[in-house]
């Protein structure tokens, strides 16, 4: 017979299901067990399980037990143990938490006392919200993620280390996210998905790359391999024309917004990553620095073979305009078969987009009028 704490949790199931068809369709993919020992004083998930400290379940309310068997569904469903990385754990597990609470809270549902929870933070995931979590270092983890430096069921049987292998994460990675599809599917039909929330999902279903791999796919993407048609030398005879391979460089326009809202250990690392890319991509590049107007001693040009490096004499720090570099490039008459500008998107933006493609690696929250969004992870 069961008991009315496995019952309290079956109706919190059930009631998921109902009223929150997608996040109650994660929550029958993982089993409910007590966790033996002292080890969890609220509730845990390995993304196979969901464990639960009895006393802990006893004193929660039905909405409350509710919430919280949906903030461990969406940990798995979001994929929470494969997209770590290299980020330290205690602020990955705050940022996730954050992330998770951030969308139960849009779909209606309060969590216990010490819930987690930061209206700046709605509409983020869980990579945009880490660079803020030092910040929130000293607030207290209110589950256990056993997953990414920890693993296994614990105490004994339950809380053992034995860490995630690579393999196990990649294979878990893959049923969430086919789980996460037919959730979603299932919500669509129920018309019970809302928009934040299936964005929020879509968006992580498209696989989005890191935006290294992103900079590097639009950059491979116009390199200039073309053949040129020619007549040979009169001593081949014939008059067939043959090609010949022509490779020319890619012009390329980099822009750091230098307002101050930018470290310069971040500038470093982006126009590092840059350094990398162009010479795969054959890319000369033109640099930029501005804030309300154009730094000097900026536009630079570094050929695909010269280091691509900030210089030192940079100045900044004055408001953000987006518009002088657009200005410039439109009085020269330039046209760059690329522009990507390094910003936190907090700033006046020309009206209309350029007749170039322009990429905006961002640096927070903000959204950008026009352009393709990459966010700084």
């Amino acid at each position: 017979m069961s008991t009315e704490r496995e019952q309290k949790l079956s109706r919190a199931r059930t009631r998921l299901v109902l009223d929150h068809p997608f996040i109650g369709s994660l929550v029958l993919h993982l089993e409910l067990k007590p966790a033996q020992g002292d080890w969890c004083k609220t509730t845990a998930t390995n993304a196979k399980k969901i464990f639960y400290n009895e006393e802990y379940i006893d004193a929660l309310t039905p909405a409350e037990t509710l919430h919280v068997l949906a903030h461990e569904a969406l940990h798995c469903g979001l994929s929470h143990f494969a997209r770590k990385g290299q980020r330290d754990k205690t602020r990955w597990d705050l940022a996730c938490d954050f992330a998770v609470n951030s969308i139960l809270k849009a779909e209606g549902m309060n969590g216990p006392p010490g819930t987690l929870y930061e209206a700046s933070f709605d509409g983020m995931t869980a990579e945009e919200i880490y660079p803020y979590m030092e910040e929130h270092e000293d607030k207290e983890r209110q589950d256990d993620h056993m997953f990414g430096d920890e693993g296994g069921e614990g105490q004994s049987e339950q809380r053992d280390k034995n860490n995630m292998s690579a393999q196990e994460s990649s294979l878990l990675d893959k049923q969430w996210q086919t789980r996460l599809t037919n959730a979603l599917q299932q919500a669509a039909q129920a018309g019970k998905l809302k928009g934040d929330l299936k964005r929020m999902i879509k968006s992580l279903l498209d696989a989005q790359l890191p935006w290294r791999n992103m900079l590097a796919y639009y950059m491979s993407q116009i390199a200039r391999d073309d053949y040129k048609y020619h007549r040979p030398s009169s001593r081949r005879g014939g008059d067939v024309i043959y090609p010949s391979l022509r490779s020319e460089y890619a012009d390329v326009f980099v822009v750091l917004d230098t307002s101050g809202s930018v470290t310069n250990a971040e500038l470093n690392r982006f126009i590092s990553e840059i350094d990398a890319i162009k010479g795969q991509a054959r890319a000369r590049i033109t640099l930029f620095a501005c804030d309300a107007e154009i730094t000097p001693p900026t536009p630079l040009t570094f050929e695909a073979w010269e280091t691509l490096e900030i210089p030192k004499d940079l100045q900044g720090g004055g408001g953000t305009s987006f518009k002088p570099v657009f200005e410039y490039i439109e009085k020269e008459f330039l046209r760059p078969d690329l522009l990507i500008y390094f910003t936190d998107a907090e700033g006046v933006f020309p009206k209309l987009a350029p007749n170039f493609p322009v990429i905006w690696l961002v640096k927070g929250k903000r959204e950008v009028p026009w352009g393709q969004r990459v966010q700084l992870n």
